[in-house]
């Protein structure tokens, strides 16, 4: 009878042999990790291109990825959630979110290969199409869908600050330069920024964005006290639904449910950033040194939005606490470009695995877009594409209830359970087993109720849609 055993970052430790009562340990060799795709050794496709990394890298990218624009929206999340059902949800979804992503990462390295990619990943584990197919449409939905949201995002800030700094009190002057054209300055930006070969060249970028996600998250908080101590009667402020019909603030909770989901985008792009980490010795330990990292400041970036947010407002918090303070105005309207800063780098970081489906979907069949000349053009066409969808329905942001839970809700929260449960199969007295089913339970009821919500919310709200603002 023969057992495998692992060690805590997932590398392969032994073979167990008790078919004779005795007990025989033979450690891997490290470098026997093998790609699991052998285009990564001939074509520079841009998730394996360069594996130079260090950890820090990792922690730059995680943070990026992570503490996206949707944390000025967590504060609008309690209003529905309220107090005790907030903080629960917060908690919940961070730790759950956590340990998921640990799960990923030291399944990185299974039975002696490299899983690059997520959806090579779910290939390995449900089998070549299913899995592909499994993982690879919530991802994209991820990942195409932040692409559009962060375009239009970097569109509104900069439409924001132009209106707070050059506009006449009618505005009227300034409808030449409405939010389409601003989503057109930000898809310039990216045009440049899409020609980084690999996801290591981005290095510099993606510290930029996270080193911005947390200075306007500190502003949010800072600003929110502020408020809260200063300008607003605490005698007014409402923590209650009392104002809310009881359809609305059902179907408010679901759709709650799926906003914070939507917060812990990173999963998404996490095994592709630790295949930028080199081999040997094992990825693991250096990885979550990264994810450690970037999780105390998804700690302080969540937690002190969200409660100063809905402490210092209540239920008159709107879906982006930047809007619901308004002042000082100098200090929204950095807030502001420091947003339009950070969302070009999640724009990039989102899309870099995107890029590498493509070229390696054509890497197979013999035709590489790695050159150059291939990358100015397939590269600046897909901006092209996710910008004129953004200048169509610029709307798409509050689209991401929805779309965010169908997409955030299994990749982030289950399908890592899932995923380890089928190849690493933990017996019912092993705690990993029930944390596993406890992750699945839970996040498949935020996937069903946040796309509900999110379904409700749409459907209620599309009178309200404009197009081509």
């Amino acid at each position: 009878m023969k057992k495998e055993m692992w060690s805590e970052d997932g590398q392969e430790l032994a073979k167990r042999d008790t078919s004779n009562g005795a007990e025989k340990y033979s450690a891997r060799a490290p470098d026997d990790f093998a790609d699991h795709d052998k285009l990564d050794s001939v074509y520079n496709l841009p998730v394996t291109a360069d594996r130079t990394a260090k950890w820090y890298y990792s922690a730059f990218h995680n943070v990026t990825a992570m503490v996206g624009a949707g944390v000025l929206g967590l504060p609008y999340a309690f209003k529905y959630l309220l107090w005790p059902g907030g903080i629960v949800t917060i908690v919940l979804s961070y730790v759950i979110s956590l340990y998921t992503l640990w799960q990923l990462c030291i399944l990185h390295e299974d039975r002696g290969k490299r899983f690059n990619r997520y959806h090579e990943l779910g290939s390995h584990a449900f089998g070549q199409r299913r899995g592909w197919w499994i993982i690879t449409i919530p991802q994209l939905v991820v990942m195409v869908g932040l692409g559009i949201t962060y375009t239009v995002t970097g569109g509104r800030s900069m439409h924001y600050v132009w209106q707070q700094l050059a506009c006449c009190d009618t505005c009227t002057q300034c409808r030449p330069f409405g939010l389409s054209a601003w989503i057109i300055v930000f898809a310039a930006a990216q045009l440049i920024l899409i020609q980084c070969p690999n996801f290591n060249s981005l290095t510099v970028v993606s510290l930029s964005a996270a080193i911005m996600s947390l200075a306007y998250s500190t502003i949010a908080f800072g600003a929110s006290m502020d408020a809260g101590l200063h300008y607003t009667d605490r005698s007014k402020i409402d923590y209650t639904l009392n104002r809310e019909p009881a359809f609305s603030g059902v179907f408010g909770v679901f759709n709650a449910l799926g906003t914070v989901a939507f917060a812990y985008g990173g999963h998404n792009v996490v095994l592709e950033i630790q295949a930028t980490l080199p081999h040997p010795p094992s990825t693991v330990k250096p990885m979550m040194k990264g994810v450690y990292v970037a999780y105390v400041v998804v700690l302080w970036c969540y937690f002190s939005v969200s409660i100063a947010g809905y402490w210092a407002f209540g239920y008159d918090v709107q879906d982006n606490i930047l809007q619901t303070v308004g002042k000082p105005k100098w200090l929204i309207v950095m807030a502001n470009l420091m947003v339009v800063v950070h969302v070009i780098g999640s724009f990039q970081v989102y899309t870099m695995p995107v890029l590498d489906m493509i070229e390696h979907g054509f890497a197979k069949r013999g035709i590489n877009l790695t050159t150059l000349p291939a990358r100015l053009l397939y590269r600046s066409a897909y901006v092209v594409l996710i910008s004129f969808v953004a200048c169509t329905i610029p709307f798409f942001g509050s689209l991401m209830g929805f779309i965010g839970a169908f997409g955030t809700g299994p990749t982030t929260f289950w399908l890592p359970a899932v995923i380890y449960l089928v190849l690493r199969k933990p017996g019912v007295g092993n705690i990993h087993f029930w944390a596993s089913w406890i992750c699945i339970i839970l996040g498949v009821a935020v996937t069903i109720l946040g796309s509900i919500g999110g379904l409700v919310d749409i459907i209620e709200s599309a009178s309200t849609y404009k197009f081509y603002q």
